[in-house]
């Protein structure tokens, strides 16, 4: 383990690192701070893998084009903060419908509106659930530490591809930014996923046949398979329909292909948990944060311990329904009013005490802040 291997990498570079090691060959957006650096460094890097970078006018447009060039065969993604997520909402539901495989990055900053631009926040949690209208299922990964940017990236387009998905990709500005040392895994090493090809004729082919996992085969536009895309709800051959019998099947279908595979879809980390009675659930930035706090009171006698989601969205039901059951309370931290702390008690307030702790004044959220609002009950 030596030489070119190991870096020292910013979170944002790792992530377009990570995203070209998964194959993206395309790259459209549109420059807005904290998330700009991706933007910078796939401009420098896509040329040399013979993949594309624009720049368009806007980051509807932004969206639009990465959706057009998965479409058409091409690994995609867009990067953007909280004002371009919010803009980014329609054409992502878009791609949830017409079942379009892309990556949208958002380096989260303070808010609402132009809020913040320079300061870290969490406050894109429920909107990264729920900012598109309709009933949908989505993924959402949240990593926090430069290495699992790096990780989750390629995570992420494995997971797009293989449920035919566009997959969100969260950070915080101080993950965006920071640098630390990681190991680049070797190509043998990395596991890449590419989407299901048809394996008829053009003349057999439903782009949006019901197959066993659920999962249509996909054809790229311009390989002579006849594909017509909408955002209209539509039968298997992509024709809209208001018939209400293949709107329930389609639905249901974008959904079970997702919460059908959870196993295979959510990642966690526990920290200090084998022996807990009180746990702490955080994520990105925050979570760093806590792993600190944690070591304080563990030398203080508590026996405390960090659960952190890494897949925020489909949120990890089943284990979070074991930690209500085993913990005397949890609780949750995050750089927000309390958006995770909602889908928390939710799953597990019957079993348990829960309680939050956030904020929104752009200020990470110290160990020491921590520790005083447990200590302090």
């Amino acid at each position: 383990m030596t030489g070119e291997n190991v870096r020292l990498m910013q979170g944002n570079e790792a992530c377009v690192e990570g995203a070209i090691a998964a194959g993206m060959r395309f790259f459209a957006g549109y420059p807005i701070t904290p998330s700009t650096e991706i933007a910078e460094i796939s401009a420098a890097m896509l040329p040399r893998v013979g993949g594309k970078f624009i720049q368009m006018e806007d980051e509807i447009a932004s969206i639009s084009a990465v959706i057009g060039a998965s479409l058409a065969g091409k690994k995609a993604m867009t990067a953007t903060s909280g004002p371009g997520f919010s803009l980014k909402q329609e054409s992502i539901g878009y791609a949830v419908i017409a079942e379009v495989p892309c990556v949208i990055v958002n380096v989260q900053r303070g808010g609402p509106s132009t809020g913040m631009p320079t300061s870290p926040a969490q406050g894109d949690i429920m909107q990264a659930r729920w900012g598109t209208h309709g009933d949908h299922s989505i993924i959402a990964l949240y990593p926090s530490t430069v290495k699992e940017v790096y990780d989750t990236t390629i995570k992420a387009f494995n997971l797009a591809e293989k449920y035919r998905t566009p997959v969100i990709l969260l950070m915080d500005e101080v993950i965006g930014h920071m640098r630390e040392k990681i190991v680049i895994s070797k190509e043998s090493e990395i596991e890449i996923y590419n989407r299901k090809k048809p394996s008829v004729s053009p003349d057999e082919y439903m782009p949006y046949k019901i197959t066993d996992d659920l999962v249509p085969e996909m054809a790229n536009i311009g390989e002579g398979y006849r594909y017509h895309v909408t955002g209209l709800v539509h039968d298997e051959f992509g024709n809209p329909t208001n018939n209400s019998i293949i709107a329930e099947k389609l639905i249901s279908r974008l959904i079970n292909k997702i919460e059908n595979n959870l196993d295979d879809i959510i990642e966690y980390e526990e920290y200090k948990m084998e022996d807990a009675e009180e746990a702490i659930i955080a994520y990105g930035s925050t979570a760093r944060s806590v792993k600190s706090a944690i070591d304080i009171l563990r030398d203080r006698g508590r026996k405390i311990g960090l659960f952190k989601p890494i897949t925020i969205w489909p949120s990890p039901k089943k284990k979070l329904e074991i930690l209500g059951k085993n913990m005397k309370r949890v609780l949750v931290v995050e750089m927000n009013m309390g958006q995770y702390l909602l889908e928390v008690e939710r799953i597990l307030g019957k079993y348990t005490e829960v309680k939050g702790y956030g904020r929104t004044n752009g200020e990470l959220i110290t160990p020491n802040e921590i520790v005083s609002f447990v200590e302090e009950g």
